[in-house]
């Protein structure tokens, strides 16, 4: 099995990738196993809707009270 495995900047391994090709020889081999592909679950829940319909009518409703995000990121990396 040819795996590539991909790493994060630390080295850590982070996931790994198979081939498409030897991924549907898994899935025939296991098909008992049940594995949920992304391609077949790419509709979001309704929970999930409604949380970004609120979030994005907040941000109608005041488009100017948002923050940096990379300031943001740069609070959270010192802590602030």
């Amino acid at each position: 099995m040819n795996l590539q495995f991909i790493h994060d900047t630390k080295g850590n391994t982070t996931g790994v990738f198979i081939p498409i090709e030897e991924w549907q020889i898994l899935k025939a081999k296991y098909a008992d196993l049940q594995i949920d592909e992304i391609e077949n679950n790419s509709e979001l829940s309704s929970w999930q809707k409604e949380i970004i319909d609120v979030r994005l009518n907040d941000y109608y409703k005041n488009p100017n009270d948002v923050g940096d995000f990379s300031k943001l990121l740069d609070d959270i990396e010192k802590g602030i």
